[in-house]
């Protein structure tokens, strides 16, 4: 069995952050956005959406500056599920309507 990449209180969500969703940028959850189809973003937005509370409150409980590596990836996953959401509330497809080639470009990312 492999190492947990979330805390134990969200081991249902360990199959996406299994699958590539606990990402450290903005840029690769964007690209990650963009790489996906919208089933696959659906289901990420299903299962995490109505825990996002739970999970924010989890989060505040320690030091930003200092989090454990599952909160962390936790962290990281709740910035994703951002990113899905603006495609599955608003859009209802991975890219931006009517925006052309649209892409972040950082010189400094923010940290965590």
């Amino acid at each position: 069995m492999s190492t947990p990449l979330l805390p134990e209180a969200f081991a249902g969500l360990e199959p996406f952050a299994a699958a590539g969703w606990c990402l450290a940028t903005e840029r690769e959850r964007y690209s990650k956005r963009l790489d996906s189809r919208m089933p696959e973003l659906q289901e990420l937005y299903d299962a995490a959406f109505p825990r996002f509370r739970e999970m924010v409150d989890h989060l505040d409980q320690f030091p930003l500056d200092d989090l454990p590596e599952r909160e962390t990836n936790l962290l990281y996953l709740v910035y994703s599920l951002i990113q899905v959401s603006l495609a599955v509330d608003m859009w209802g497809q991975p890219e931006v309507i009517d925006s052309g080639n649209a892409m972040y470009f950082r010189t400094v990312e923010p940290r965590p």
